[in-house]
């Protein structure tokens, strides 16, 4: 079997790790194909390096225009190598255009198509990430649901259930495998950080960075924080910081990017998490730390229910009152499964590709 797999962006690159480990003791040949689209040295190379996932067969070495030219130039250069390449299967991750494009591309030459993370929602259309999952899963094939929400949330749509396949979360397979192997950062000990006494915050999502009033809200919220804020900068939001008139306060320390061994030892040493990332919330949940998402809505609809989540936008009075807040949460149920998921996939594809 030859399976062409499509990754783009950070996420992907880590829960590509799972499944190509998958593949090589399986004896699947895999063709690994990056379209660029997170090009920043920061943001790609260096997570290849330190997961072990196999160089990429191609980088397409696009990114950087908007959604529509992105995922137009992907779409282009994908069907190019699918026809060479002839796979038994074309793989696809998420959310992002590189999903979208590689789903797209798969379905005009008639190849299954076997989408990681299907039936998630947000329920929220303005998201471009929603419009690509919900085109992605009903393109596909085989859709692979990281818990039973999902799955309900497919079978609403109206999706067979023959096609659906509740596996668990490969993302909770790679914080297994990689929780021995964390990395910490060499800046904090001179950054004077102590173990269970900082905030780890996330910010990178076009509805928070693309608006003035919102990032000023946010950061007004995390100024009140009792203990450091410590916040890996993405590039973009860098870049919107910069064109913006916002004070940063004392208590919120800026770093440079950091490696996913590098997240997952600031995960588990941090007192909690503060976020608009849609997996950190789950490697919070995998960490046992309380998530506050600055955000409206999350696909991750168990944490908010189990009480070890928390919605608050971009309330300034919300994130302030989470942030000092304390309590006792209950991290004890499997909502993404046991670290199996990457096997349970590769053993649907060979049964039914």
């Amino acid at each position: 079997m030859k399976v062409f797999t499509v990754v783009g962006a950070r996420p992907q690159f880590i829960k590509a790790s799972v499944l190509s480990r998958a593949f090589l003791s399986s004896n699947i040949e895999e063709v690994l194909v990056h379209t660029g689209q997170h090009y920043d040295k920061d943001m790609s190379d260096v997570f290849f390096s330190e997961l072990s996932i196999p160089s990429p067969s191609y980088n397409l070495a696009v990114g950087g225009g908007t959604h529509a030219q992105n995922t137009g130039r992907m779409l282009e250069k994908l069907e190019e190598l699918m026809v060479v390449e002839k796979p038994d299967c074309v793989l696809v991750y998420g959310d992002t255009d590189s999903t979208l494009a590689g789903a797209l591309a798969a379905a005009k030459l008639h190849i299954p198509i076997a989408h990681i993370e299907a039936g998630l929602r947000s329920f929220n259309r303005r998201m471009p990430e929603e419009i690509n999952r919900v085109l992605t899963d009903h393109m596909s094939s085989l859709l692979f649901s990281p818990t039973e929400d999902a799955k309900r949330n497919l079978l609403a749509e109206g999706v067979s259930s023959e096609k659906i396949f509740v596996v668990g979360d490969v993302m909770y397979d790679a914080t297994v495998f990689y929780s021995n192997r964390a990395t910490k950062p060499s800046w904090v000990d001179q950054a004077g950080l102590e173990i269970d006494k900082f905030v780890l915050c996330t910010i990178h999502r076009a509805e928070n960075t693309d608006s003035e009033d919102r990032m000023k809200n946010i950061f007004s919220g995390l100024a009140d924080s009792c203990i450091p804020v410590i916040l890996p900068m993405h590039p973009r939001t860098r870049k919107k910081l910069d064109s913006l008139s916002i004070l940063l306060p004392d208590i919120v320390r800026i770093v440079n990017p950091v490696s996913y061994l590098e997240m997952n030892w600031l995960e588990a040493n941090c007192k909690l998490i503060a976020t608009d990332s849609g997996g950190v919330q789950k490697e919070a949940y995998f960490h046992k730390k309380f998530c506050i998402t600055m955000r409206e809505e999350t696909e991750w609809v168990e944490l908010v229910d189990k009480g070890v989540n928390c919605l608050v936008g971009d309330s300034s009075d919300l994130i302030r009152s989470a942030i000092n807040s304390s309590g006792f949460y209950d991290f004890s149920e499997f909502f993404y499964g046991r670290g199996d998921a990457g096997i349970k996939i590769v053993d649907v594809l060979k049964a039914y590709i």
